[in-house]
């Protein structure tokens, strides 16, 4: 686990990571950047690569709720770039086997090694994301995946945590929890 996003990458991989960083600015527009700025990446600079397989899976928390509203994947242009993505949504601690089940949304992946590509999501699905599980099952061909940059674009707003209320109910009331000083019995007639 990378100590400064908390960011975990599952699987037999190589981790090459310069910085991680979150950005949250102006009306909480969310852009994590899971190398550093796009702008800075150099080619044969930082990147997480599978080591057994073409397989790769990220669990993402967040400290607050998302809309994620797209997602940007940048890797080199041959066969170690990821070819299919699939996300999935508020499952903490994902692991290979959680994989097989259906995501919220899969996509087909084109080369992109500039990071011009954004793929728009579901937002009626992302829109009220805590922990974000990114699965990459296959690339173009290769043995293992490169990844040099995602990108998730979308709007952050603090969690609203509701903590437990413990409460007791009475099933029947209990006569000496409610004394009274003098009962003095009425008795109405309706004419």
């Amino acid at each position: 686990m990378h100590t400064k996003t908390g960011l975990t990458v599952t699987g037999a991989g190589r981790i090459h990571l310069s910085e991680c960083t979150l950005s949250v600015t102006g009306v909480f527009p969310v852009i994590w950047y899971l190398l550093g700025p796009k702008s800075h990446l150099d080619p044969l600079g930082p990147f997480v690569e599978s080591d057994d397989d073409e397989e790769l899976l990220f669990n993402i928390p967040f400290t607050g709720n998302v809309k994620l509203k797209g997602v940007i994947v940048m890797g080199e242009d041959n066969g170690t770039h990821p070819a299919e993505m699939r996300l999935f949504r508020n499952i903490p601690h994902m692991s290979f086997d959680d994989a097989a089940r259906e995501p919220e949304q899969t996509f087909s992946l084109n080369r992109d090694p500039t990071g011009e590509l954004e793929y728009p999501t579901k937002i009626a699905r992302f829109s009220n994301v805590y922990h974000l599980s990114i699965h990459f099952p296959k690339n173009f061909g290769a043995e293992t995946t490169k990844i040099f940059y995602i990108g998730l674009k979308g709007e952050w707003t603090e969690a609203h945590r509701h903590e437990v209320t413990i409460c007791n109910y009475e099933a029947s009331a209990n006569p000496a929890d409610h004394k009274l000083e003098q009962i003095t019995p009425q008795t109405h007639f309706i004419s």
